[in-house]
């Protein structure tokens, strides 16, 4: 073979960097695969998905939008686009859709760029009542420089106080009104805030990031029917896809569908990971045909799991409505800010099980909480059930409650995943080898 010029060969040192990323790759593909994740804000995609997302698209551009390109060689993105913001618009039965976001957050940052400008007023959940930090000061609500005031909070319901809230909108005439929450058990009473927000001329944000998969499926409440104006959400949560995020309209606006779009592009994005866009396309497909039965599984699965811990003896919020209507459970581990919910965190890492720690109602110490936040939404893409849910809380007691030893646990945890392997609710499914890493 003919000398190529200019080669040379890799050194060792740098071989072996790239080589260390393969193996920490592989072991946080094996992690997964033999223990159980829980973390609210994850899922695992399709194999369809994952073609796509592993293909020659990764790194391609087609800023604009499909058939207004700033690049050629775009005819067949556009193809794929253009079947992506069809598929939007009916799966979330929506006016207008964008794809092209990247994640939740630059989502959020697109929407409060399009509805409001630096110093106007904003209204949102606290962080320290389970709103995203996209939603304050430290997020994108700080980088558009507006003037935040948060909700008075009805901890037993876990949702904003709806009189409270509503006489807050009432005194400040903000511009945007911002719902939605990063711990989200039950669906927000949407409409009454709504109509406060309307009547003094506010803009309705509805951020359903963590909930996307349950709205779109039916299985949670319909904000763009309920009176938002906007929708943001994350296409990698309760959504099955691959990390990116989407902006929904129920506005018959033109003007508005424009400034949305440019909020996109050229506001927030350029390249805009033309890889994910085509898995986000899949990934609707693949909703629009099994979605509402993969949405109402998580739920089922959630309160399963809430009953089943709290009948193990863990403390689990919201017992009085059931604990749950979403893909989440909240238990408390110790006093507030104690850092219990770290530790407990850890214990179940240590079995196999992979959790996050999270503040709850009162705790003051994001590194320091006193609770757990749960997800079922993993568990159920891999066929869980209600009766898998019990072995899990027994999992999570003998952990915690009875301290055993976590490696000992962690035999139990790869015994039950061993038996759940095969990613459900996607084209193919019975073609599948096994659990995509």
């Amino acid at each position: 073979m003919a000398e190529i010029p200019g080669a040379w060969s890799p050194s060792e040192i740098n071989l072996s960097k790239a080589n260390a990323v393969i193996e920490a790759t592989k072991a946080s593909g094996n992690l997964y695969r033999n223990g159980l994740g829980m973390i609210a804000s994850e899922n695992i995609i399709s194999p369809m998905v994952q073609k796509v997302v592993c293909s020659d698209l990764h790194g391609r551009y087609a800023e604009g939008l499909p058939g207004k390109r700033y690049y050629q060689g775009c005819d067949d993105f556009d193809t794929i686009e253009s079947i992506g913001i069809d598929l939007a618009k009916k799966v979330f039965n929506a006016n207008f859709a964008n794809i092209q976001s990247i994640s939740g957050t630059v989502s959020n940052i697109a929407a409060l760029k399009a509805l409001a400008k630096p110093g106007d007023k904003i209204t949102a959940v606290s962080t320290a009542d389970g709103g995203h930090i996209s939603h304050a000061r430290m997020g994108a609500v700080g980088l558009r420089d507006l003037d935040l005031s948060t909700y008075p909070w009805d901890i037993d319901r876990m949702e904003p106080d709806v009189d409270g809230a509503c006489k807050l909108i009432r005194e400040l005439n903000p511009k945007v009104c911002l719902i939605g929450q990063s711990v989200f058990l039950f669906p927000t009473p949407l409409k009454e805030i709504a109509a406060a927000a309307h009547e003094v001329g506010a803009k309705v944000m509805y951020d359903g990031a963590h909930v996307l998969g349950l709205i779109a499926g039916g299985q949670f409440q319909d904000p763009l029917r309920e009176g938002a104006d906007i929708m943001t959400g994350s296409s990698h949560k309760t959504f099955p896809g691959p990390q990116g995020g989407f902006l929904l309209s129920s506005s018959q606006d033109d003007s508005m569908h424009r400034k949305l779009n440019n909020a996109i592009f050229p506001g927030t994005c350029s390249s805009y990971h033309l890889h994910h866009v085509a898995g986000k396309v899949i990934a609707l497909a693949e909703f629009e045909e099994y979605g509402e039965t993969y949405a109402r599984d998580i739920v089922r699965n959630a309160q399963a799991l809430g009953q089943c811990l709290a009948a193990e003896g863990f403390d689990v919020l919201a017992e009085g409505r059931n604990y749950t209507a979403s893909h989440q459970v909240l238990t408390r581990h110790g006093e507030i800010d104690s850092g219990a919910g770290a530790r407990a965190a850890q214990l179940l890492e240590d079995a196999g099980i992979v959790t996050n720690m999270n503040m709850l109602p009162g705790d003051t110490k994001a590194m320091t909480p006193s609770g757990l936040r749960l997800g079922v939404q993993e568990l159920t893409r891999v066929g869980m059930g209600v009766n898998e849910m019990a072995e899990v809380a027994r999992l999570f007691a003998k952990v915690i409650l009875e301290e055993k030893d976590p490696s000992a646990v962690k035999m139990e945890v790869i015994e039950l995943k061993s038996n759940f392997q095969t990613i459900r609710y996607c084209f193919n499914e019975e073609e599948q080898s096994g659990y995509v890493l």
